[in-house]
C-alpha cells in the first residue's frame, strides 16, 4: 500500500504569499470583470445616470423597460436568428476545414510540408483589414453581396484553428494511427475514427473561439449587408446611435442580450475549453 505522507503545515511566509496572490488574482478578476458589470448596470438606468459625473453601480430606480423597449423599437428577435446562423455556419465551417488541415499537416508526410505550414502561419500576421477590399471585391463578382452566403465564406476557413488543432494532434501517439493502418484503415477512418474523437477538447477550444468571433464580428457585416432582414446583432444594436444623441441606456441593454448566447456555449463547453487551451501547447515531432 502506498505511504501517506503527512503534510507540513506552510510556515508564516508561505501563508502570506498564497495570500498575497490570492489578492493579486481577486484584483485581476474585478478588474477584468468591471467593463462588463458597468455595462450590464447601465442596461438599466436612463441616460441621464449614465451621464452622472459619478458612476451609479446600484442604480436607483432599476429601468428594467429598457430591455422591453430595445425589442419594440428593433427587430432583434431577426437579428439574434442572423447572428446565429452566421456564426453557426462558420463555426461548423471552421471545425471542418481547420481539423482536415491540422491532420494533413500533422499526420501526413509529404514534400513540402513544413514550408507549405510556415507559409500559411504566416498570414496570421496580415491584418484583416488589408483583405477586407480584396474580400469584398470577391463577394461582389460572386453576386453574395446582401446575402448569407457573402456573410460565412471569407471565414470558413481559419489558420489560428488550424494551428491549435495541428497542436494537439501532434500530441496523439502514432501507435494508434500505425495500429490503425495495420487493420487496413484508410486516412479518413484515422480522421473521423481514431484522431476526432480525442481531439474534443481542442475541437471545444475551436468552437468558442470561431463562434465568439463571428458572433462579434462587426466590420464585415457592416460592408456586406445592406438590408434590415440580415443584419446580425452587433450591426443592429448600432442603430440606438443617432445623428446628434446616442441612446445609451438601449444600446447597453443590446450589447448585454448580445452576451448572453456566448456565455452560454462558453459555460457548456468550460471544461472542454480549459483542457484543449491547456494541452495544444504539448507534443512536437
Amino acid at each position: 500500500m502506498p505511504v501517506l505522507r503527512e503534510r507540513r503545515p506552510l510556515t508564516a511566509r508561505q501563508r502570506a504569499w498564497r495570500i498575497a496572490i490570492w489578492l493579486l488574482l481577486v484584483a485581476g478578476a474585478l478588474l477584468v470583470s468591471l467593463p462588463f458589470i458597468y455595462m450590464v448596470v447601465s442596461s438599466v438606468e436612463t441616460n441621464e445616470q449614465i451621464g452622472a459625473l459619478t458612476p451609479q453601480f446600484i442604480p436607483n430606480p432599476i429601468q428594467w423597460d429598457n430591455y422591453a423597449t430595445v425589442w419594440q423599437q428593433l427587430p432583434v428577435g431577426r437579428f439574434f436568428v442572423n447572428s446565429l446562423i452566421v456564426a453557426g455556419a462558420i463555426t461548423v465551417g471552421q471545425v471542418i476545414t481547420a481539423s482536415m488541415a491540422a491532420y494533413a499537416f500533422s499526420r501526413l508526410r509529404f514534400p513540402g510540408r513544413s514550408l507549405l505550414f510556415a507559409g500559411y502561419l504566416a498570414t496570421l500576421i496580415i491584418p484583416f483589414q488589408v483583405t477586407l477590399i480584396p474580400n469584398y471585391i470577391l463577394i461582389h463578382y460572386l453576386g453574395w453581396n446582401n446575402t448569407y452566403q457573402g456573410l460565412i465564406a471569407p471565414f470558413i476557413s481559419s489558420v489560428f484553428s488550424t494551428f491549435l488543432l495541428r497542436q494537439f494532434f501532434l500530441g496523439i501517439p502514432n501507435d494508434l494511427e500505425e495500429a490503425a493502418l495495420l487493420d487496413g484503415a484508410g486516412h479518413w477512418i484515422i480522421y473521423s475514427r481514431v484522431i476526432m474523437p480525442l481531439a474534443r477538447p481542442a475541437l471545444a477550444a475551436v468552437v468558442i473561439f470561431a463562434f465568439l468571433g463571428s458572433w462579434n464580428n462587426f466590420l464585415w457585416p457592416l460592408v456586406v449587408i445592406d438590408s434590415e432582414s440580415l443584419k446580425t446583432l452587433p450591426l443592429g444594436i448600432v442603430e440606438f446611435e443617432g445623428e446628434y444623441t446616442i441612446q445609451w441606456n438601449l444600446l447597453m441593454a443590446g450589447a448585454s442580450l448580445s452576451l448572453l448566447p456566448v456565455l452560454a456555449v462558453y459555460l457548456a463547453a468550460q471544461r472542454w475549453i480549459v483542457e484543449g487551451i491547456t494541452l495544444t501547447g504539448q507534443g512536437g515531432r
